[in-house]
């Protein structure tokens, strides 16, 4: 370990543990063990081995930091406070408080310093890895040889609940393969969960199975043991060929006297007598409460000016970069700046009218068009990409030692969710992942956490409806269009033709704060004539009117994805019978919600209010688009195995059924 003063290195350390023992103790709630049991670990970090500069949070070449433990937040909080980054004390006074910077779990966006949202368990180790996964595909674009820009780790503390979710299995499992050698995760082997020892549920051998994911695996004994801590995080840095896992034996709640190494140390406040014991112990005073002492601050003054020096040294080197390698470096900044300029009309693909295509198809056809020329595009599927139309020529797959942006993530829906967010909250990237909708469900945790950190994923989900056929009620989603509907942020797209599935790219790829879902179909549909329509960049706007017909408009038919050609039929026919009826499509709720309701109004006017929705999935939510006197046709049920023109006129999705809906309508309300 280098030379410090080993009196100011502990007393540093303890005012960690004091500051979440404090903070935990006045908001009456939150996890003091954890923070008091890593604290060492985290002190060493942070000082001596990651990269970062607090006066320049946002230093793309900064070693990037996940606490996938989110609930021992108070660790981070006293860390970022204490390196100096602008996390003020009195934020740590109303720790989990409204308002404060300082809530129960990290939040990206929210504070300072922190790169990633986590506490629902094993969501930060697939986020380390999808940074991981950045790291190397900047690398592999910008570096030049002796001339990196791009060289920066990935650390990672994770908890005995983080290892035991699914996702950080998958996501461990990823890893391994890559060899993705700039990750490290530090795993808190405390034997302990709310509920108690985890012997009562949890009895392998972690480091065995990470040494079978083909991790190099280090163990230290003792979470106070700062010299063989230092030697492990040393070793884990100069790694070159596999990711490190470090299994730390530690204490929780250490040193509290009668709380450490139980599961009252886990997630309540450790009580005001058991804090004083504790304090007395570290040879703390009592009062005040959040003491920081001056000696701590001061030692802090020299690694902030060592950070200071390696980030401008980076500086230099890239301005360097740039009179050498100016085209390059611009694409640099247009990578990390997110940007994304097309002449969009000339970039997106046609489809000649009169043909049959599945959006599904549409969507690989945009993709294989947008590659070369949005090089910050890399994605892939979840062993799916000939269904999902991701299987995109010219390509190549990312792996350990090359650099393609085609992702084989296996079948670990969850994990590719969760290393996409990583991805993308790196910077540099913008990832998509594919398979088929009702597999979101094994991914929901990640793409909720993806709408509430606001990050431009997109999700490919294909087989979208009952109208994948054969392969029944297990693979046809009924709920899952809802369910997607239903998360703040998330915008869902489901286009009715191809030239709407290429305008649905655009839309994803221009919206940059939060995620998109393309949900495309399994079956061919209709390429219409759109010179007889309106224009697909109605799309842009969420809902356009498609069709109007001659007269006044008497009844409205909205509908999305494979439903809208039936719309145009039944119009078409009640044309014939002398009823006007106007044809909407609405493939984004959200983003019609996001027009100005005069718009919306010109779209669905209020008078007009003789509606009928078209939708192979659940009705739920449409109440807000037909009004209490429309109908919706849709699915609340579970579906069968049958070819999917069977299961469409048995399930009542015909013209036949649009029509009647239509008539059924107006004669409750006349126009």
């Amino acid at each position: 370990m280098p030379d410090a003063d080993p009196n100011i290195t502990w007393r540093s350390i303890n005012t960690i543990r004091v500051l979440a023992m404090d903070a935990v103790q006045a908001a009456e709630s939150g996890h003091p063990g954890t923070p008091m049991a890593l604290a060492p670990a985290a002190w060493l970090l942070w000082t001596r081995h990651l990269k970062h500069d607090p006066s320049n949070p946002a230093w793309p070449d900064r070693d990037r930091f996940v606490l996938s433990c989110g609930h021992a937040s108070m660790l981070l909080y006293g860390l970022l406070h204490l390196t100096g980054y602008d996390l003020p004390l009195e934020e740590i006074r109303h720790f989990r408080q409204w308002g404060s910077k300082t809530p129960g779990h990290p939040e990206h966006g929210h504070t300072v310093g922190v790169e990633t949202t986590t506490g629902p368990l094993g969501q930060g180790v697939g986020n380390a890895v999808g940074m991981a996964i950045a790291e190397r595909l900047m690398a592999q674009r910008f570096n030049q040889p002796d001339d990196a820009i791009v060289d920066h780790r990935v650390w990672c503390f994770c908890s005995d609940g983080d290892l035991m979710e699914g996702v950080a299995s998958e996501a461990a499992s990823l890893a391994g393969h890559l060899k993705l050698h700039k990750l490290t995760l530090i795993y808190d082997d405390n034997h302990i969960t709310i509920d108690g020892d985890t012997a009562r549920s949890f009895s392998e051998d972690v480091g065995r199975r990470f040494e079978a994911y083909g991790w190099r695996v280090l163990h230290v004994a003792d979470g106070n043991d700062l010299a063989a801590i230092d030697e492990a995080l040393t070793q884990a840095g100069a790694e070159s060929e596999r990711p490190t896992l470090i299994v730390l034996r530690t204490i929780i709640g250490y040193p509290a006297p009668t709380r450490q190494g139980t599961a009252k140390a886990h997630g309540e406040a450790l009580g005001k007598d058991e804090v004083a014991k504790t304090k007395a112990i570290l040879g703390w005073p009592a009062e005040p409460a959040f003491f920081v002492p001056p000696e701590v601050r001061d030692a802090m003054v020299i690694p902030r000016q060592r950070w200071v020096e390696r980030r401008q040294e980076w500086e230099s080197r890239l301005a360097g970069y740039r009179r050498a390698h100016d085209d390059l470096a611009a694409g640099f900044d247009d990578a990390l700046s997110g940007r994304i300029a097309l002449d969009w009309a000339k970039v997106l693909p046609g489809f000649p009218a009169g043909t049959g295509l599945a959006t599904r198809q549409a969507s690989g056809a945009a993709l294989t068009a947008l590659y070369p020329l949005v090089p910050t595009l890399a994605g892939g599927s979840a062993d799916l990409a000939g269904s999902t139309g991701t299987n995109v020529k010219g390509v190549g797959l990312f792996e350990a030692d090359h650099g393609g942006r085609d992702f084989a993530w296996g079948i670990r829906e969850h994990a590719m969710g969760s290393v996409m967010n990583g991805m993308v909250l790196h910077g540099g990237v913008r990832p998509y992942g594919s398979t088929f909708l009702v597999f979101s469900d094994y991914m929901k945790p990640a793409i909720r956490l993806a709408c509430l950190m606001g990050v431009p994923v997109t999700y490919i989900f294909t087989h979208d409806s009952i109208g994948l056929g054969e392969d029944g009620p297990t693979h046809q989603p009924i709920e899952h269009l809802a369910a997607l509907r239903a998360v703040p942020n998330m915008t869902v797209i489901r286009p009715g033709d191809a030239p709407e599935t290429a305008m649905a790219w655009r839309a994803a790829l221009e919206h940059r704060s939060g995620p998109t879902a393309l949900v495309l179909t399994r079956q061919k549909l209709p390429v219409p004539d759109r010179g007889a329509l309106g224009s697909a960049e109605g799309l842009l706007r969420g809902g356009y009117v498609l069709r109007e017909p001659a007269g006044a408009p008497r009844a409205i038919i909205i509908a999305t994805g494979s439903e809208v050609h039936l719309a145009l039929e039944a119009a078409d026919q009640l044309g014939t019978e002398g009823t006007a009826v106007r044809v909407v499509s609405l493939p984004s709720w959200e983003l019609f919600r996001r027009q100005p309701q005069a718009y919306r109004d010109q779209v669905l006017p209020p008078t007009l209010r003789a509606r009928v929705s078209v939708e192979a999935l659940s009705t739920m939510g449409w109440r807000e688009w037909i009004t209490e006197d429309g109908e919706a046709i849709g699915i609340d049920h579970f579906g069968a195995s049958a070819p999917a023109e069977k299961l469409f006129e048995e399930f009542g999705f015909t013209v036949a059924a649009v029509i009647a809906a239509v008539r059924r309508t107006l004669a409750r309300r006349p126009s």
